[in-house]
């Protein structure tokens, strides 16, 4: 039996309010554990975050040029 789970930013160090510049997945894609989600870029680095959880992405809660914080909604998967 499949189920939704959401997956939140996790700790990305000492930054907060960071920029999203790239998403690489779309509604319907698939993917597995550590495919980069989505690209975030700080006054100091540039840094992928992968997936935590492998399944097909039903929702995207974020846009490029949104500013995220550790913990905030990413998107949802169907496991």
């Amino acid at each position: 039996m499949s189920q939704i789970e959401k997956v939140l930013l996790p700790d990305i160090g000492d930054f907060s309010d960071v920029e999203i510049i790239e998403i690489h997945v779309s509604v319907g894609a698939v993917l597995d554990v550590e495919d980069p989600i989505l690209t975030l870029e700080s006054d100091k680095a540039t840094m992928e975050v992968p997936s935590p959880i492998a399944g097909k992405i039903t929702e995207i809660a974020v846009a490029v040029g949104d500013k995220i914080s550790e913990g905030d909604f990413l998107v949802s998967v169907e496991t």
